[in-house]
C-alpha cells in the first residue's frame, strides 16, 4: 500500500498508523483491536469547521453524528475542536454529558424517544430536540410542562430525495420510518400544531437524505427544498425559523475505486443554494448545521486481527479465518459492505491470492471481506481492515459471548486505550442465577 493520510509502510515492511507499528500495537494490546488516528479525526473536524467559516461566514455549527462512534474520549475530543454532537439515544446523551460536552451544543434525534430519555434531556437543558412525529411532539410538550421549561425544537422532514445509495441507508424518501413528509402536507401540519403549544419553541427544520453519498446534487437539492419550506412556513403560518440542519451522509473511501467528494465541497455547495433561495424569498439567512459522522471517524480507524487458519477448498475458495468477525464488524452481514485490507506485518508485499476473510462466529454468513486479493496469508499474520472507524465499535455485539475489542487512540507515535477490552466477567456481569 502507498502512504496515505496517517498510514504508511515502515522500514520493517509493517503498516504504521499515527506513527505506531500495527504489529507492535497487537503485541501490546492484543487482537482484535480497533485503532484510531487522533490526528486524522481532528483534521476532519477542522476541515468542516473551517468550511463553514469560509463559505458561510461562520453562521453555522458542525455537529458530530456520534452514532458512528461514541465513547467518552471522542465527545471530549470533538468538544475541544468546537463541534457539537448529534445523539440518538439516552445512552449517547448520557455519555456526552459525562464527557463534559456543553449541553447547548447537543441535538437529540431519533424516531421514538422514550419519556425517560426526554426527561433526561430536558432536565439537563438539551440544546435542541429534533421532533420526528406528532406523537413525540405531544410527549415533549408534556415533559416540558411538567418541568416548567420551554424546549427548542426542529422538525425532521423527509424532503423526498433519492440519495442513490443502499436502500437500508436511505432516509430522506417518503417511505421511511423517520420524519414527516412534505408531499402530504404532514410537515406543515406538525409546524402548525407546534405553534399552538406553550412549552416548545419552533426554531428550525432538519433532514437527512442517506449515507455514504458520493454526489453533491442530492445535498444541494435538499438544501433548496428545505429552505423553501422554511420560507413557506413563514408565509403561511407566520412561523419564522432560524435554523437549518442538513444532516450528514457524506461518503468515504472504503475501496480503491471509491471517489468521495472533498468534505468542504458539501458545505460550499449548500451554502450557495441556501443563500440564493433566502435572498430570492426575502428570508434571513438561517444558521446552518451539518452532521458528519462517518466522514470524521471512518477513515481514521482500522481493525487489527490475527490470522488463525487458512483453509483452501481447491477450485472453490480459500478462507482466511481471523480472531474477530461479525461481533466486531456486522456491516458485511447487514449491508454486504465492502472493505480493503492489508497484511500488516508484510504490508509492502505484492498481492497474489484471492481469499475470503472469515470471522470466528458460529454463522456461515460471518464474513468480513469476500474475494479480496492479498499477499499469501499465513497463520499468525496480522490483518488490518481499513476504514473501520465508523459503525464498527458502535454496532459491535457480544454474539457467541465474545468480548468486544479495545479501542486504542494513536497520535505521534503514542498509543492510549480509550475503551477497555471486555473480559469474560464483563460479559456475565448482568447475569443472575
Amino acid at each position: 500500500m502507498s502512504d496515505t493520510l496517517g498510514f504508511r509502510v515502515n522500514v520493517k515492511n509493517h503498516l504504521e498508523i499515527g506513527g505506531c507499528d500495527a504489529t507492535e500495537l497487537v503485541a501490546q494490546f492484543g487482537s482484535p483491536l480497533y485503532v484510531m488516528d487522533e490526528s486524522i479525526i481532528r483534521n476532519s473536524c477542522r476541515l468542516y469547521k473551517n468550511a463553514i467559516d469560509k463559505y458561510y461566514g461562520g453562521r453555522g455549527r458542525v455537529l458530530y453524528a456520534s452514532k458512528a462512534f461514541s465513547c467518552l474520549y471522542i465527545y471530549k475530543l470533538i468538544a475541544q475542536e468546537g463541534l457539537g454532537a448529534d445523539v440518538v439515544s439516552g445512552g449517547e446523551l448520557y455519555t456526552a454529558m459525562k464527557a463534559g460536552m456543553p449541553m447547548e451544543h447537543i441535538y437529540f434525534h431519533g424516531n421514538n424517544k422514550t419519556p425517560q430519555e426526554l426527561e433526561l434531556a430536558i432536565a439537563n437543558n438539551i440544546g435542541r430536540v429534533v421532533v420526528d412525529n406528532v406523537f413525540e411532539l405531544d410527549r415533549i410538550e408534556a415533559v416540558a410542562a411538567a418541568q416548567n421549561k420551554t424546549v427548542k425544537i426542529l422538525f425532521r422532514i423527509k424532503p423526498g430525495i433519492d440519495a442513490h445509495t443502499h436502500s437500508f441507508v436511505q432516509t430522506g424518501q417518503i417511505d421511511s420510518k423517520f420524519g414527516v413528509a412534505l408531499e402530504t402536507g404532514e410537515a406543515m401540519d406538525i409546524a402548525r400544531r407546534a405553534a399552538g403549544l406553550a412549552h416548545v419553541e419552533v426554531v428550525g427544520v432538519h433532514c437527512h437524505i442517506g449515507s455514504q453519498i458520493f454526489e453533491l446534487a442530492p445535498f444541494t437539492l435538499a438544501a433548496r427544498v428545505m429552505t423553501e419550506f422554511m420560507c413557506d412556513a413563514r408565509d403561511k403560518l407566520g412561523i419564522t425559523m432560524t435554523e437549518l440542519n442538513l444532516g450528514g451522509g457524506y461518503g468515504i473511501k472504503y475501496l480503491l475505486q471509491d471517489d468521495p467528494v472533498e468534505y468542504d465541497a458539501y458545505i460550499k455547495a449548500v451554502a450557495g443554494v441556501v443563500t440564493e433561495v433566502a435572498q430570492a424569498r426575502g428570508f434571513s439567512l438561517p444558521y446552518i448545521m451539518m452532521e458528519p459522522g462517518r466522514s470524521i471517524v471512518g477513515p481514521a480507524g482500522i481493525t487489527l486481527y490475527t490470522i488463525g487458519a487458512v483453509k483452501e477448498i481447491p477450485g472453490i475458495r480459500t478462507y482466511v479465518s481471523v480472531d474477530g468477525g461479525m461481533g466486531d464488524n456486522p456491516r458485511y452481514i447487514l449491508y454486504q459492505s465492502e472493505y480493503s485490507a492489508v497484511i500488516a506485518n508484510r504490508a509492502g508485499e505484492p498481492d497474489e491470492a484471492v481469499v475470503t476473510i472469515a470471522g470466528k462466529c458460529c454463522e456461515s454468513g460471518d464474513i468480513l471481506i469476500k474475494d479480496i486479493k492479498l499477499p499469501k496469508a499465513e497463520v499468525g499474520d496480522i490483518l488490518a481492515v481499513m476504514a473501520t472507524g465508523a459503525y464498527n465499535y458502535s454496532m459491535a455485539s457480544n454474539y457467541n459471548r465474545i468480548g468486544r475489542p479495545a479501542v486504542v487512540m494513536v497520535k505521534d507515535g503514542e498509543a492510549k486505550v480509550v475503551v477497555k477490552r471486555e473480559t469474560y466477567d464483563d460479559i456475565i456481569k448482568n447475569d443472575l442465577l
